[in-house]
C-alpha cells in the first residue's frame, strides 16, 4: 500500500499569466495531521481545489489515496472518498440541520450515523434549527460534522475553526485529533491560526508565492530552528555579518538571527569574535513562519 495520502508533484497553475502555484511538490503521509500554511495569495486555495479535482491545473500531477485527481473519473472518486470543509460554509438556508444532514448522507455510502449523532451532541446542534438562522460558528460546526460523518480516510479542511469562540476551538480541535487517532484519518488543513496548527499538527507545509518553503515534521522544525542573539563590543564583525546574512536583525551592537542547523557554528564563530553575550532560544511555529515568508 502507498504510504502517501496526498501526492502533489510539479503543480502549475496561472491566472492571466500570473502564477498561483509554481512547481509545487509535497507528500502528506497517511495518518498524519498536516498544517498547510501561507499568506493570503500564496496558492493554498488553488492547491486544495486541485487536490479535490475541482480545478484543472496547467501542469503537474496530483494523487489522493492513489487516485489521479486530474482524471475525471478519479476526481469524482476522490470527492466521494474525502471529507471537505471549505472556507465559505454555505448551505441551503431553507433547510433545517436535520434535513441538511439527510440530504448530504444520501451521497456517501460510507456515512457513519454514530459519528453523526456524536458530533451533533457534542456541538449541541438541534436537527430542527433552520440553517439560515445559524451563527457563523454553528455553520462551521455543521460543516465539520458533515465532513467527519462521511467516515473517509482523508479530511481536507480550509479554515476549520472559522467563527468559533476560544472554548469551541479547543473542543473542536480535541474532537478532530481524537477522531484521527481512533480511525487513522489523514487531516490536511489550511489555517491562519498558527497556534491551532502548532497544537494539533505533526507536519507542516509552508508555501509562499506558489512554492514550498518548508515541508517537514513539526518536531524537527522545533528542534532545528533557534533564535540566536549575539552582542559584540565593537559592532558586528564582517565574517559574522556574512554568516547571518540579510535575514538578521541588527540593533546597535546586538545581532539577532533565526538560525537553522548551523546554530553551533554561529555560536562558535561569535565566541571566536569575542561576543560579550550570546543567547540561544527555542522558537515556535509563528516565529518560523513569519521569518520564512518575510524572506
Amino acid at each position: 500500500m502507498n504510504d502517501a495520502a496526498i501526492e502533489v508533484s510539479g503543480l502549475l497553475k496561472s491566472y492571466k499569466s500570473q502564477p498561483a502555484v509554481n512547481g509545487l511538490s509535497f507528500t502528506v503521509p497517511r495518518g498524519s495531521i498536516c498544517g498547510f500554511l501561507g499568506r493570503n495569495g500564496a496558492g493554498k486555495t488553488t492547491t486544495i481545489k486541485s487536490i479535490l479535482g475541482m480545478l484543472k491545473p496547467d501542469g503537474g500531477t496530483v494523487r489522493v489515496l492513489g487516485m489521479d485527481a486530474l482524471d475525471p473519473d478519479g476526481s469524482v472518486l476522490i470527492r466521494q472518498q474525502t471529507g471537505f470543509v471549505c472556507e465559505i460554509k454555505e448551505f441551503y438556508p431553507y433547510m433545517n440541520v436535520g434535513e441538511t444532514i439527510d440530504f448530504t448522507r444520501a451521497f456517501y455510502p460510507t456515512w457513519d450515523r454514530t459519528l453523526e449523532k456524536d458530533f451533533l451532541d457534542r456541538f449541541s446542534l438541534s436537527p430542527k434549527q433552520k440553517v439560515g438562522k445559524l451563527s457563523k460558528g454553528m455553520r462551521t460546526q455543521l460543516a465539520i460534522l458533515l465532513a467527519v460523518a462521511r467516515n473517509t480516510d482523508v479530511l481536507i479542511m480550509d479554515e476549520p475553526t472559522d467563527g468559533l469562540d476560544p472554548f469551541l476551538v479547543e473542543e473542536t480541535l480535541r474532537l478532530l485529533v481524537g477522531h484521527a487517532a481512533r480511525r487513522g484519518t489523514t487531516i490536511f488543513f489550511s489555517s491562519h491560526q498558527l497556534d491551532e496548527v502548532e497544537q494539533i499538527a505533526d507536519r507542516v507545509i509552508i508555501i509562499d508565492r506558489g512554492k514550498v518553503k518548508i515541508d517537514g515534521s513539526l518536531d524537527d522544525l522545533r528542534s532545528n530552528y533557534r533564535r540566536v542573539r549575539m552582542v559584540f563590543q565593537q559592532g558586528t564583525p564582517a565574517e559574522m555579518a556574512a554568516l547571518v546574512g540579510a535575514a538578521s536583525q541588527t540593533t546597535g551592537r546586538t545581532v539577532s538571527v533565526l538560525a537553522r542547523d548551523n546554530v553551533e557554528h554561529l555560536v562558535d564563530r561569535a565566541r571566536w569574535h569575542q561576543a560579550t553575550d550570546i543567547e540561544v532560544q527555542a522558537v515556535g511555529l509563528k516565529e518560523i513562519f513569519l521569518e520564512v515568508v518575510k524572506q
